[in-house]
């Protein structure tokens, strides 16, 4: 018995005293009438799979054998596998089973016989350690049960499906290859997403040359219809190439200016074939045929003006914020938002007849956007950029692609010709569906009031035939206004918030900012910029508290409640529940009604609150990731670029809601118009330290037009 306690001690290092105790004692009471492994694994193998979970149905079954031998022995007359166990006994004597019978005293209560063998009481399983560790166990086996079935389930999301009618003769000349059109056309196409319809009978034309904003609702498929395109999944010729820059670059040791250099296939191949041949003669091949072939090599090289690419691709670089210093870095030592960039910067190289972009200044500072702007303005082939960045909409595209109602609608001009046609256009509308519906009002008052009389029976009839002639107009649809509102606060004392000599530095070497001296009140209304490391999100840290200032003081009214909107708060929702759990969980014991208003406060209502957030957009989840902040009813926001993914609308409704908002609010943005719409005070982070600017964001933006200049020439 003692081999056993030391195996099950050995072999299950995790089992309490309790169950060891329990498992000893149905072993040794045992060992007698076990008569093979498998009847020990019915006595002891629930137990021992509950105190060692990684060891298989066999293992388990493997060592209730050796339990087993180690209880009893197998003979000498064994052989090792189906020899008799215990030790041999020899009948020295004939048993006279009636005499044995007789002499047994039989009680009704207690019987007694040669088929019942007393034992000794202290080889007994104790019953209260045995109902103990029953229980003990059942508890377990509760506890992994309902782990099992409350473990909310991974949400399984649908994937986008689209079809599309093509015609034969394109068709044709695809097969044949004489189709060498660079316009794009995709005509009557339909894409779902699940069973949501987000495109019917939709037409795309894109000329070659021109510059494609793509605007509209978010959830109605902007980015989904750009994923069809780079994918293939929507008929393009195949002579068009198509880059789509959606994921970050892979970080590895690669340099970030030979990561872009690379892209250029032809130039690195030529390259690659230059050492090779350069090689074969040093080493003194004396074949002509291998300096006819460099020849070439350098006439193709000269040709696409491969010694001009390094200082192409160093210009893209700094344009999107890389020093010389950061170009000569290896990919991996940079963030996901650098490898974004880094992505652009490659694509922006590459010049395929068709670049897509999703939402670039996301991931750009002020700075970087101004160069965009101006870089895409001499873009030589087609672009098609979703944005809701009102100014970059207004420089960059010379065409404006509206999506709605499953239709896309193609406007010329810029966003602001955009909005003053559409809305024109939607007046226009208004008025001929007024007129007409006055008129059929007009003619069917006639119709009622004479249909009966027959001196006018002809005019009668001729006034029915005349409305059903008419063509039928549909009222104007009007989208719905999005509408976002902050919760009404409490007014403080000023000051509310001030930094004292403020300093923060990761190490020596990197000083971030140095005595900071500013403060803030709940009519504050300051915008934070500045290129990215400068130090806005490491600001808005010091002032949320999550990091401490390494030297200086940071003084907080003791009413003052903030309410912090990170760059990255929509990416630590919980994607496996719906809208009002999600806001359940964080802030439970509230009415569902309370939940549902709050998201109605920043239009998630109806069907799309309960949805599951995996499912929603980019836009929509910024909208519940703000619903979630403000349920703790802050009076003073702090919001680091909360814009991103937001559509113009919704960007315009947040603008208005903050203006309302009676709390204080710090935000850090690269949204001109949102700047320009709530701004009071403008707050620059640069050369080591943060300084308020007079002037506002005109006196900003000029510098840094100064500096795009300068860096220009």
């Amino acid at each position: 018995m003692a081999a056993c306690s030391e195996m099950l001690k050995r072999e299950f290092p995790s089992i309490d005293g309790e169950l060891l105790t329990y498992v000893e004692d149905v072993l040794q009471s045992g060992a007698d009438e076990f008569e093979n492994g498998d009847e020990v694994y019915e006595a002891i193998g629930a137990i021992l799979h509950e105190v060692s979970l990684e060891k298989s149905e066999d293992d388990i079954k493997q060592i209730c054998d050796i339990f087993l031998d180690l209880l009893k022995p197998r003979n000498a007359n064994g052989d090792g596998g189906g020899g008799m166990r215990g030790p041999a006994k020899i009948l020295d004597a004939p048993i006279h089973l009636k005499e044995i019978a007789a002499s047994q005293d039989v009680a009704t209560d207690d019987i007694q016989s040669i088929w019942v063998v007393q034992r000794d009481d202290s080889l007994k399983v104790d019953s209260k350690k045995l109902e103990k560790a029953e229980a003990k166990r059942q508890q377990k086996l509760e506890k992994r049960e309902q782990t099992k079935t409350t473990a909310p389930a991974a949400p399984i999301l649908q994937m986008a499906t689209a079809s599309q009618v093509i015609s034969k003769k394109d068709n044709k000349m695809e097969a044949k290859g004489t189709n060498r059109s660079m316009d794009i056309r995709i005509e009557n196409f339909d894409v779902s997403f699940g069973d949501k319809v987000l495109l019917q009978n939709a037409d795309l034309l894109l000329a070659t040359g021109r510059r494609y904003g793509f605007v509209g609702r978010n959830g109605l498929g902007k980015t989904t219809l750009l994923k069809m395109i780079s994918g293939k999944q929507l008929q393009i010729p195949s002579h068009i190439s198509i880059l789509h820059v959606e994921q970050e670059v892979v970080g590895d040791d690669t340099l970030a200016i030979e990561s872009v250099l690379e892209v250029d296939t032809v130039r690195t191949e030529l390259l690659r074939k230059e050492r090779e041949l350069n090689v074969q003669i040093n080493a003194g091949s004396s074949d002509p045929e291998l300096s006819h072939e460099l020849s070439e090599v350098y006439s193709q090289l000269q040709l696409i003006e491969a010694d001009k690419a390094p200082a192409r691709a160093s210009i893209i670089l700094n344009g999107l914020g890389f020093t010389k210093e950061m170009q000569a870095r290896a990919t991996r030592t940079f963030s996901g938002g650098w490898r974004m960039r880094l992505a652009l910067a490659r694509a922006l190289f590459s010049k395929p007849d068709l670049l897509l972009l999703d939402e670039p200044t996301n991931m750009l500072d002020i700075k970087a956007i101004i160069w965009l702007e101006n870089y895409l303005q001499s873009w030589p082939t087609t672009l098609l950029v979703v944005s809701h960045d009102r100014n970059f909409l207004d420089t960059v595209p010379t065409d404006i692609l509206y999506l709605h109602s499953q239709l896309i609608e193609t406007y010329k001009g810029n966003y602001e010709q955009f909005d003053k046609t559409r809305t024109e256009k939607h007046k226009a509308q208004r008025r001929e569906y007024e007129a007409q519906l006055a008129h059929r009002n007009h003619v069917q008052e006639f119709i009622d009031r004479f249909r009966y009389n027959a001196n006018r029976a002809a005019s009668v009839q001729s006034k029915i035939k005349m409305l059903e002639k008419l063509p039928e107009l549909k009222p104007v649809e009007k989208e719905i206004e999005v509408t976002i509102k902050f919760p009404e606060v409490e007014p403080l004392n000023p000051p509310v918030l001030q930094l004292n000599e403020v300093q923060f530095k990761y190490s020596p070497e990197k000083v971030i900012f140095t005595s900071v001296n500013l403060s803030a009140n709940l009519d504050s209304r300051i915008c934070i910029v500045g290129e990215n490391g400068a130090g806005k999100t490491t600001l808005l840290k010091i002032v949320m508290g999550i990091l401490q200032p390494t030297g200086g003081l940071v003084h907080p009214h003791r009413g003052l409640r903030l309410g912090y909107f990170s760059q990255h708060h929509v990416d630590q929702l919980d994607m496996s529940v719906n809208c009002v759990e999600l806001l359940q969980n964080a802030y439970p014991g509230k009415p569902i009604e309370e939940y549902r208003r709050q998201l109605g406060s920043f239009g998630v209502s109806g069907d799309l609150a309960l949805q599951v957030v995996a499912s929603l957009s980019g836009g929509q989840k910024s909208r519940v990731a703000l619903a979630k902040m403000c349920m703790g009813r802050p009076n003073f926001l702090v919001l680091d670029e909360p814009t991103n993914h937001l559509d113009i609308e919704t960007i315009e409704a947040l603008g208005k809601a903050i203006n309302k908002y009676n709390g204080g609010v710090i935000l850090v943005s690269h949204d001109e118009r949102l700047i320009r719409m709530i701004c009071r005070e403008l707050w620059v982070c640069g050369g080591g330290t943060v300084k308020s600017v007079e002037g506002g964001f005109d006196e900003y933006r000029k510098i840094i037009e100064r500096e795009l200049e300068a860096a220009a020439a």
